[in-house]
């Protein structure tokens, strides 16, 4: 059974314009709940990463269980009472949202930048994030702002992605994530749990024209076979 939506809090899901949390909330205006199963069709491999989307939001959820279409008991969202809440509140389902302080602090320490492409960003587009996942990691105290980082959205999108399909999703050992790209770009000793090593490169002003040479000459599938090559001539 549907609850019944007042037009403040409706108004409050419907400004909703990101892909993710937006799909979710629909769904819920549309049927009056979503299950884990659902959320799968939907495209969430993790259900409570979709949750915690929603609830980051401010827009409170309620879990509940029902039957999956095999019969198995598996869990359900549906929307929470918005009327006890205030958009003012710091915490979202037990979890505090990050503060505008938090990102102050981080771009006064590490300037305007995306921790993982390197790329100077105009400061409304950067997103701070846990460096080890919240699901991992728990809450951290913001004033150990060595905890968090600067990403830019799709930096943001790329790293929880990983996350979610990497072997430590399951097992949550914070001290795996400490030697991962995703949470240590700048000191670490794996990716996502395999032995690689990553560098982002960024072609800006004059050197996009040596970066379209570069690919006229050897193509895009050759292109960072070449740059590897000159780095074996470079340290030998």
């Amino acid at each position: 059974m549907k609850k019944k939506i007042s037009k403040e809090f409706l108004k409050k899901l419907n400004a909703v314009t990101s892909k993710r949390p937006k799909t979710v909330i629909q769904h819920i205006i549309e049927h009056g709940s979503v299950t884990t199963e659902e959320l799968k069709a939907l495209g969430y491999e993790h259900a409570p990463r979709a949750a915690r989307d929603v609830r980051e939001l401010g827009i409170p959820l309620e879990t509940f269980y029902v039957k999956d279409s095999y019969g198995r008991r598996i869990a359900a969202y549906r929307f929470g009472d918005y009327s006890k809440r205030e958009d003012s509140l710091s915490k979202v389902a037990g979890r505090t949202v990050l503060s505008k302080a938090l990102k102050k602090a981080l771009i006064d320490k590490f300037g305007a930048k995306c921790f993982i492409y390197l790329q100077p960003m105009e400061e409304r587009l950067l997103q701070v994030d846990h460096r080890i996942p919240y699901e991992i990691g728990g809450e951290q105290d913001e004033k150990e702002i060595d905890c968090y980082m600067l990403l830019s959205p799709s930096a943001n999108r790329a790293k929880s992605w990983t996350c979610e399909h990497c072997p430590n999703w399951i097992s949550k050992d914070a001290d795996f994530c400490m030697g991962c790209f995703w949470a240590h770009p700048e000191k670490y000793n794996h990716i996502a749990g395999k032995e690689l090593k990553q560098i982002i490169i960024t072609f800006t002003g004059d050197e996009i024209e040596d970066y379209n040479k570069l690919i006229e000459l050897v193509g895009v599938s050759e292109a960072e076979n070449t740059i590897k090559g000159l780095i074996q001539e470079f340290v030998k």
